[in-house]
């Protein structure tokens, strides 16, 4: 076992388990620290375009190393933010709305329905 591993291994073993957290806390976990870097979000916006193959999503960032690139879609994949498929020997890649559906709909739709209910509170004085 590596160095790493075992050190990743020592820190978990002795903390206890949470049991406060379910397994969506932990998908949202993954969707905002996916969301929070800009050059995340500039890949999801080029995917919202159109599905790439990996190759062309490469070149929309000269910028960046091809690893450096690899490396940012890894974490959008983990989240489930971007679907990873084979043909041949590309991948292709296409954005998956989904768990940014939830966060807006567990997060943003709550706030504006509370919104629209102060406004509303505010129109009948």
């Amino acid at each position: 076992m590596s160095k790493a591993a075992r050190k990743r291994e020592s820190v978990g073993a002795d903390r206890p388990a949470r049991r406060d957290v379910t397994p969506s806390d932990t998908d949202d976990d993954l969707v905002f620290r996916a969301l929070g870097n800009a050059t995340r979000r500039r890949m999801l916006d080029v995917l919202r375009d159109s599905p790439r193959t990996t190759g062309e999503l490469c070149g929309q960032f000269p910028e960046l190393d091809r690893t450096t690139v690899l490396q940012h879609l890894r974490v959008l994949e983990r989240a489930d933010l971007v679907i990873g498929r084979r043909v041949g020997r590309e991948r292709h890649l296409t954005l998956a709305p989904q768990p940014i559906k939830r966060i807006h709909d567990r997060w943003i739709g709550e706030y504006t329905r509370a919104a629209v209910a102060l406004l509303d509170d505010l129109d009948r004085q």
